[in-house]
């Protein structure tokens, strides 16, 4: 049967009734002004985004990657036509607006860290060269026992560690001040920390700026950096699966100042591949017998994770993932007994070229064995950079947003973490294209548009 168009009263009423929902959520503050993005750990990861977006602002390279850049959004019906950019839809900082600093413990200027890294050609570099060499890091929080492969000159000193975040919080006013920045972003580059579990410090912010004063050891550098930004009212995301933020403590101060928090350990090779292909085998409802995953990585993060206490950490981020997309509770004749391993192994000559293989024991119809062999040449940084400049853009929007910022947690953001936060009690939503219906959602929502639930029987009355 055709579907009947609808009378002009009708599409008039639809219109007027987009127009008053847009206008009642008018108070999406604009982006006015510059946006200070700060960064722990100016490696790898750091300086390709830094001199991706250069890049991007001189018109020699193009965003790819990036959901902010090049992302579209679809709006209404599917025969409306609607589907503006993400950027274009609701008020983004503009790129050209984007100013930078960081801290680390070496004493490198970002071209410099950006050559030693090798993930960028020379050639690309040396035409972003001079302001590159502009943005030099700060003296850095470091503590040995968290990070035991690296070391380096450049570090902070202080009587204990909530001596060194005011430290930091003076970074951070003499940065907005210098920059002439009007909000500023912290988002965690640096390496992984040796694993620590919740304790009691961790419970209240009043224990947790308690265990700062005693100097206690279960405050790792990275909760420095996180309760500095949070106590100055800076949005902060973590890119490694340190503990950090993931605390009643700093759920406090984050609602307390509205300062928005969201995942760690941002979400790139060997573990984006899972989240595409788990939810593909649940859907078609496919066993899984094993899956065994092994990485070589020759960069300083491959170096870090030599170390077992850092390899733990970044264990646990990645073996989560499976567990909580399979739901064997729910399915426990496909997913009740599968073998899940991880290993990653440094091997300098790979460098930040990171290569990612999978064994994946699956079984179908009657029990039948199969296997899927997935080798993944990745680059690591490659990856990461537009995560972090979509969630840089999209905290700052957060922090815009009179609905958002007070609430803490922006599990929105899942898609771009391994480890996404969630209230707590709540369980994590691991699958990718969950994660992206919820985050164009909440943009839709935010914007007052009809959230799309894609069950469209309304195209055949």
């Amino acid at each position: 049967m055709a579907r009947r168009p609808k009378s002009a009263k009708v599409r008039a009423e639809v219109k007027e009734s987009r127009a008053e929902k847009t206008a009642s959520y008018g108070d999406l503050q604009p982006a006015k002004g510059k946006l200070g993005i700060m960064i722990p750990g100016m490696g790898a990861v750091a300086t390709t985004f830094v001199a991706g977006v250069e890049a991007v602002r001189k018109g020699i390279a193009k965003p790819i990657g990036s959901v902010t850049q090049m992302g579209t959004i679809r709006l209404g019906k599917r025969t409306e036509g609607r589907s503006p950019k993400i950027k274009e839809f609701v008020p983004l900082a503009n790129l050209d607006d984007l100013v930078f600093t960081g801290w680390d413990i070496f004493e490198d200027n970002m071209f410099d860290a950006a050559t030693n890294a090798g993930v960028l050609d020379r050639y690309l570099l040396e035409q972003i060269k001079p302001f590159l060499q502009k943005i030099t890091p700060r003296k850095a929080v470091f503590d040995h026992n968290y990070v035991k492969l690296i070391d380096g000159p450049n570090v902070k000193k202080g009587k204990n560690k909530m001596d060194l975040a005011e430290q930091v919080r003076e970074d951070i006013r003499q940065f907005k001040k210098s920059s002439g920045a009007s909000r500023l972003i912290t988002i965690w580059c640096g390496s992984t920390e040796s694993f620590i579990q919740p304790t009691a410090v961790h419970q209240s912010l009043k224990a947790l700026e308690k265990a700062f004063e005693q100097n206690d050891e279960n405050i790792p550098p990275s909760m420095v950096y996180a309760y500095a930004s949070l106590k100055e009212g800076v949005p902060f995301a973590n890119g490694a699966p340190n503990l950090t933020v993931d605390v009643p403590a700093m759920h406090e101060l984050s609602r307390e100042h509205e300062a928005p928090i969201c995942g760690k350990d941002f979400k790139t090779g060997q573990t984006l591949i899972k989240t595409i292909l788990a939810p593909g085998f649940k859907a078609r409802m496919l066993g899984l017998a094993g899956w065994f995953s092994t990485n070589i990585l020759g960069n300083r993060d491959g170096e870090v994770l030599e170390d077992p206490g850092s390899f733990k950490t970044k264990e646990e981020s990645k073996l989560s993932v499976l567990e909580h997309i399979l739901q064997p509770d729910l399915y426990p004749d496909l997913y009740g007994d599968f073998t899940h391993k991880v290993r990653i192994n440094y091997y300098p000559p790979r460098g930040d070229n990171k290569e990612g293989w999978d064994n994946i024991d699956i079984f179908g119809w009657l029990g039948y064995p199969m296997q899927i062999k997935v080798d993944f040449l990745c680059r690591d940084s490659i990856l990461a950079a537009p995560i972090v400049l979509d969630l840089v853009l999209f905290l700052d929007l957060a922090q815009r947003t009179p609905e958002l910022r007070g609430l803490g947690i922006q599990e929105w953001l899942s898609f771009y973490f391994k480890s996404p936060m969630t209230a707590p009690g709540l369980y994590p939503e691991h699958d990718l294209f969950i994660q992206l219906m919820k985050l164009k959602n909440t943009l839709r929502h935010l914007r007052g548009e009809e959230l799309i639930t894609h069950l469209g029987l309304e195209y055949y009355d």
